[in-house]
């Protein structure tokens, strides 16, 4: 199949879904899995490998250092997605580093993914300006936020800015309020949070749920993992672990988004350490094996943990 005859029946595909784009069908979630953990693979592999671990669908890095370098968007995005769908697998969902309308590659990138019927795209993060300070901060990234709604509806997808814990001082989004401030009065269809329960919950202890409510209007896609608190270097953080072996509460989370009917695509974050150093050092026919039998164990559970809540997740 040619590039174009690809990318017109993409377009056709995703001209239905994109019209309930912000909301899936409730009978299916899609569970995506980030393609960051299997970043060696190539394609054809990397497809394998996800339909193998069980996932509905790549949550594809196009970014720099990505599975898709945003130079290469017109050509590779098409290939990859074309190796997703030969497995049955779906790509409704990217990552990437877009922060602002007038970047270089952000039409580029954003009109092809649409045609290639992504859906919605995790945008770049945001810094905190300390001296504007966070009102000052949240003011001057407002405007910007809007020309990026704006280049998305004329692309035909949706931006979303994913809340994540603060590894220092300046990473803007660990607060789920300041995310909600910048998003507040822009179209949800265009533009809309990536919603992180594990990165909720670490920075917002109890009280997460309260902030999940505020900002439910603007949630377009949320990611799956688990943590627990473990002492580095004499400093408390935040470590990665898999689904059900740490503190999010999964069961009050699903019930909240049935209670909020937040049925959005869902993409499986694969954290933790993929190896061991033994495991690392093994061939790449057996890393590959390994690999999957770790993300499937991860995608199980979420399976499992939608299918108590009602919703069947594939």
């Amino acid at each position: 199949m040619t590039r174009r005859g690809f990318l017109k029946g993409a377009a056709v595909a995703a001209a239905a879904p994109l019209g309930m784009a912000r909301s899936q069908t409730p009978e299916t979630v899609r569970l995506h899995a980030f393609s960051k953990p299997l970043q060696w693979l190539g394609y054809d592999d990397l497809a394998e490998a996800m339909a193998q671990a069980g996932c509905g669908g790549i949550d594809l890095a196009v970014r720099p250092k990505g599975h898709v370098e945003p130079e290469r968007v017109e050509q590779d995005l098409p290939r990859a997605v074309e190796a997703a769908r030969k497995q049955g697998l779906a790509v409704r969902m990217i990552v990437t580093a877009i922060r602002a309308a007038d970047e270089p590659l952000a039409e580029r990138t954003l009109k092809t993914a649409a045609q290639c019927g992504v859906q919605v795209y995790r945008m770049g993060y945001f810094a905190y300006d300390h001296e504007a300070g966070v009102e000052g901060t949240i003011e001057r990234l407002r405007p910007q936020t809007a020309a990026l709604a704006a280049l998305n509806r004329r692309c035909g997808i949706t931006g979303c800015y994913q809340n994540h814990y603060a590894w220092n001082d300046t990473l803007f989004g660990g607060s789920v309020w300041d995310v909600h401030a910048v998003l507040k009065g822009l179209d949800p269809q265009w533009i809309g949070c990536q919603y992180d329960v594990r990165h909720a919950v670490a920075e917002a202890g109890g009280s997460w749920g309260v902030a999940m409510r505020l900002i439910a209007p603007y949630i377009r896609s949320v990611c799956l993992k688990d943590f627990v608190w473990a002492k580095k270097k004499e400093v408390w953080r935040p470590d990665d672990v898999f689904g059900g072996e740490g503190q999010v509460p999964w069961g009050r989370f699903l019930t909240l988004m049935n209670t909020l009917k937040l049925e959005v695509p869902a993409s499986v974050h694969c954290e933790w350490p993929l190896f061991t150093p033994e495991e690392a050092a093994l061939p790449e026919g057996e890393r590959r094996r390994i690999a999957v039998a770790k993300m499937k164990r991860d995608v199980d559970f979420f399976q499992a943990q939608y299918a108590k809540a009602g919703v069947k997740a594939g």
